[in-house]
């Protein structure tokens, strides 16, 4: 049913929600296809098998990430949620806490926090 995984009336909702829930859709069916294969992956003895299933595993992280990728782009609050999270070398729990050895602006500004490489020897 085309409606499945709504909780209002369509007719209540613009085409930006609806797109914006296929998105959703996409993102958690790209998950789960990547634990599947993985799990598969992990599960058989046929190393050829294991590679193909290894292979389209790795095709679904890439089709998560675009989905993710495009709701991050159209969600804000979505957007400094994964800037301050993805690509922090502080515990998860510590994230913008400041007193992790982190600077919670370099974690919010989108840096890597690992300054210039200007004149660094080689």
């Amino acid at each position: 049913m085309a409606s499945e995984g709504f909780h209002e009336p369509l007719e209540l909702l613009d085409e930006a929600t609806l797109d914006y829930h296929r998105a959703m859709q996409s993102l958690a069916e790209e998950l789960e296809a990547i634990d599947w294969y993985d799990q598969r992956a992990k599960a058989t003895t046929d190393e050829s098998l294991a590679a193909i299933l290894i292979h389209n595993r790795d095709d679904e992280k890439e089709h998560a990430a675009m989905a993710l990728e495009w709701l991050r782009r159209r969600d804000s609050a979505l957007d400094a949620q994964l800037r301050k999270f993805l690509y922090s070398s502080v515990p998860v729990t510590e994230v913008g806490e400041g007193d992790s050895g982190e600077s919670t602006a370099a974690v919010d500004s989108g840096s890597l926090g690992i300054g210039s490489l200007k004149g660094a020897e080689r």
